[in-house]
């Protein structure tokens, strides 16, 4: 893929120009790994659970919200970056407007 850093919009082959953006785009992995180490930590919140290891709920189930939100706050933000420069892009390329869903 040429330059999806700068651009991971894919702009002439589709009709829905952000499907596939999460694997075009390798910003969204640190997002992406703090949402499975989230998910790590909901499986040892369980775990404690269930070996009444009642002393360590606070600090996991603390680290797991954490990383969750940190996890989808990061992809929240790098779709937001698309989102701006698709909006960029369409403004540079006045001629190229989005094409819609034929129904």
């Amino acid at each position: 893929m040429k330059g999806a850093y700068r651009d991971p919009v894919d702009h002439s082959r589709t009709t829905q120009p952000h499907a596939g953006e999460s694997f075009i785009d390798t910003l969204w992995l640190p997002g992406l790994l703090s949402i499975a180490l989230g998910v790590l930590g909901v499986a040892g919140f369980i775990a404690a659970i269930a070996y009444r290891h009642l002393e360590l709920l606070p600090p996991l189930g603390l680290l797991t919200a954490a990383l969750m939100v940190a996890g989808f706050a990061l992809i929240t933000a790098e779709h937001h970056r698309v989102n701006r420069v698709e909006r960029r892009w369409l403004a540079e390329h006045p001629d190229r407007r989005p094409q819609l869903p034929a129904h």
